[in-house]
């Protein structure tokens, strides 16, 4: 469908000003994490679970661990009700699970992870733009949380230290790391954070964070997700009635990389000394 575009906007920000971001961890406690993450008025409520067994199609003897992701807008999220998609996922809703999935496991060392399955479901409470890149960062603090947790617990271990089948049968008791071999542990799971942000090319400028009234004017739009040591998991990157330039392309990189710093250091923040 195409975009309804305006032929006034304005915006209370600076071309290269993100959004405001709060972030607020286990909102709800039930999740093995979950994280309230708040990008302007877009509102996404990330949780992360523990799985009771492998996917169905992993070999029973599997010694490594998967992630999935789910992706729903909430019917009160946007500014007309949103149908509930009872029968499965469809269209964008897919199309953003799979870009949330895609982007956790293109840093995760699921190997090192080991025989774990987490599912990270990412619901919009309020929509106004960016939602699946918050959905994307949130998404990552919950996941390094949920880490984090799981080899506290001994559910996730170095793989020189996890039981054998014998062992699981006769009571075996999973060891405690102490806090410097937890931390190793963690990095070499996870060893970057991820995170996403859009740009755009509005009105002949270049714009980061888009929100409503950006995206629905942008000639140009863009997701950029990035682990926080600068390398590339996705750029998706679309002229709405539009073409760019190679020149304009290196603008809108250069300044997600700008925004995505900034991301990085809030996650890594939020999470500092947090168990």
């Amino acid at each position: 469908m195409a975009k309804l575009k305006s032929t006034e906007f304005e915006t209370s920000r600076d071309n290269d000003e993100m959004r405001k971001v709060e972030v607020t961890l286990d909102f709800t406690p039930n999740a093995l994490a979950s994280v309230l993450y708040k990008q302007g008025d877009t509102v996404v409520l990330a949780c992360c679970t523990k799985q009771s067994n492998l996917p169905r199609w992993f070999p029973r003897d599997a010694n490594r661990g998967w992630i999935h992701a789910e992706y729903c807008l909430l019917p009160g999220s946007t500014d007309s009700r949103f149908q509930r998609e009872r029968r499965g996922a469809k269209g964008r809703t897919y199309e953003i699970e799979r870009l949330i999935a895609r982007a956790l496991r293109g840093a995760i060392d699921l190997d090192a992870l080991g025989p774990v399955a987490l599912t990270i479901d990412c619901d919009v409470l309020n929509a106004d733009g960016g939602t699946r890149c918050a959905s994307i960062t949130a998404a990552n603090i919950a996941l390094r949380l949920a880490i984090r947790r799981l080899i506290a617990s001994g559910d996730s271990l170095p793989q020189d230290l996890r039981p054998t089948h014998e062992q699981k049968k006769s009571g075996w008791v999973a060891p405690n790391l102490d806090e410097k071999a937890r931390q190793k542990h963690e990095r070499n799971i996870l060893p970057h954070d991820i995170a996403a942000v859009s740009v755009g090319l509005v009105d002949g400028g270049t714009y980061l964070d888009l929100d409503y009234i950006l995206d629905s004017n942008a000639d140009v739009d863009m997701n950029v997700v990035m682990t926080s040591d600068n390398r590339f998991i996705e750029v998706q990157s679309t002229g709405e009635e539009s073409t760019y330039s190679r020149t304009e392309l290196n603008s809108l990189v250069d300044l997600a990389e700008a925004g995505l710093k900034q991301i990085h250091k809030i996650q890594a923040d939020t999470l500092d000394g947090i168990e």
